[in-house]
């Protein structure tokens, strides 16, 4: 850190201008239980807003300023401590806002390659603040705010939480009402504080003798001579599973006692060890970590990650697998605890090439992302699925009314488009095979 940044911390600290917080379990992730670098732009969580209404850059600036005061994160940066990182949070900070004018004939493609350009400009973790947005404006009553928040900071339940405070905030605005939201029930550092006073020693080692357990003798999928170089920031493909599928799978699913979420892990299973030739396949899923009602409109990095292990039998009947995929699921959440802590325990560490643990990502994301209409008023909200850096392959599934969006993220340094998209198919496969053949045997539902 340059000495005039040391200089003007010292300062704000004296002040009472800011506050200096430990990172939190889920921030330490990002520094001790992950190979890309924390500043590197992948750990970027991007998305857009499309904005319908007549909205002024006035307008907008004041709301975005309501919402700064009321959600401490925006007003955060790391600094470098002799100790490890730690959160430095300012008492009062400006919004980091741009305008930008658009002819109306504006194609989507373009304004896809401006919000790139927007998503991925680096961050400084020191200075901060530590998201930005950009209104990309077509007509006074046609916009798109394009908003990247750094993974330190953010989960994707955030992004639902600036959009509802976004939206308050415009009303409060133009209604005449208060300059400032109320106050969060619980703010991100003081749930933080919380969380450090719950994982004791005692604690951590108790769930470290169940994890020891669960994950003895599991095997990587992918040899460390397999691996290249690490290239962050993971191609997407964007699919989708037709509504006809997705309803055969719900049914599936309750017909056999179990979740949405753990009858896609046991097809996913099927058709990763299928495509891999390995049948012991260990996943990690996040989890939204809010069980708490008071934090639930916090802005912050709340999720982790979940290693979740399963065998898959070549001659057993889909109905078994399930079940015990399932358990295996209520298990696992149950013992779940901050990721930094697993890897300690279990005596991992990340590499330049590879994640502690898994290299594989599976996720059904079911954090809220409102749609708000009002008089005069819509926002709505599309994320764009960025996973995260450390895995070579994930798989986000995506609600999406009747049908369900999968989302393949994956380094193509390791696997090529075509090689994704047949597991794709075999994934397909699996589920449409599970739920309209009465042969049920895993070694022929990829088949």
């Amino acid at each position: 850190m340059s000495e005039d940044k040391r200089v003007r911390f010292k300062q704000w600290l004296k002040s009472g201008g800011a506050h200096l917080h430990p990172l939190t379990f889920s921030q330490r992730e990002l520094w001790e239980a992950s190979p890309a670098p924390a500043a590197d732009v992948s750990n970027h969580i991007c998305c857009v807003i499309n904005v319908r209404g007549q909205v002024s850059p006035e307008d907008s600036l004041a709301s975005i300023q309501r919402v700064v005061n009321r959600q401490e994160v925006l007003r955060l940066s790391v600094l470098p401590g002799k100790n490890g990182p730690v959160q430095l949070i300012r008492r009062q900070s400006e919004p980091v806002i741009r305008f930008r004018d658009l002819p109306p004939n504006t194609r989507t493609e373009e304004i896809d390659e401006l919000a790139h350009q927007t998503f991925y400009e680096p961050f400084d973790l020191v200075q901060g603040p530590l998201y930005r947005a950009e209104v990309l404006r077509r007509a006074p009553d046609d916009q798109v705010m394009v908003f990247a928040i750094h993974h330190a900071i953010a989960d994707g339940w955030t992004l639902g939480v600036f959009v509802q405070d976004l939206c308050a905030a415009y009303l409060q605005r133009r209604a005449g009402g208060p300059n400032e939201l109320p106050p969060v029930p619980t703010s991100y550092s003081a749930w933080g504080a919380t969380e450090r006073a719950f994982w004791q020693p005692a604690e951590l080692e108790s769930r470290i003798a169940f994890w020891k357990s669960q994950l003895a003798g599991s095997r990587r999928l992918w040899t460390t001579a397999q691996q290249a170089p690490m290239v962050f920031a993971p191609r997407r493909l964007v699919l989708r599973l037709p509504a006809e599928t997705t309803r055969a799978v719900r049914e599936l699913a309750r017909r056999n006692g179990s979740t949405l979420f753990s009858t896609l892990l046991a097809a996913f299973q099927i058709a990763l060890s299928r495509w891999t030739g390995e049948d012991d396949i260990v996943v990690g899923t996040p989890v939204a970590n809010r069980t708490r009602q008071d934090v639930l409109e916090t802005m912050g990095c709340f999720s982790s990650v979940v290693p979740l292990r399963g065998q898959v039998e070549r001659d057993r009947d889909f109905s078994d697998h399930l079940q015990t995929v399932h358990q295996t699921t209520i298990d696992s959440l149950a013992n779940a605890m901050p990721f930094a802590e697993l890897v300690r325990g279990l005596g991992d560490s990340p590499t330049p090439t590879r994640n502690p643990i898994f290299e594989v990502r599976f996720a059904l994301q079911n954090h809220p992302v409102p749609d708000v209409e009002i008089h005069g008023l819509s926002l709505k909200l599309r994320m764009r699925s960025t996973g995260t850096p450390r895995f070579n392959l994930g798989c986000e599934i995506t609600e999406q009314g009747d049908a369900l969006e999968v989302v393949w993220l994956f380094r193509e340094s390791l696997f090529s488009q075509p090689e994704i998209e047949e597991l794709d198919r075999l994934f397909r496969t699996v589920l449409e095979n599970v739920c309209c053949v009465r042969e049920r045997r895993t070694s022929v539902l990829a088949t």
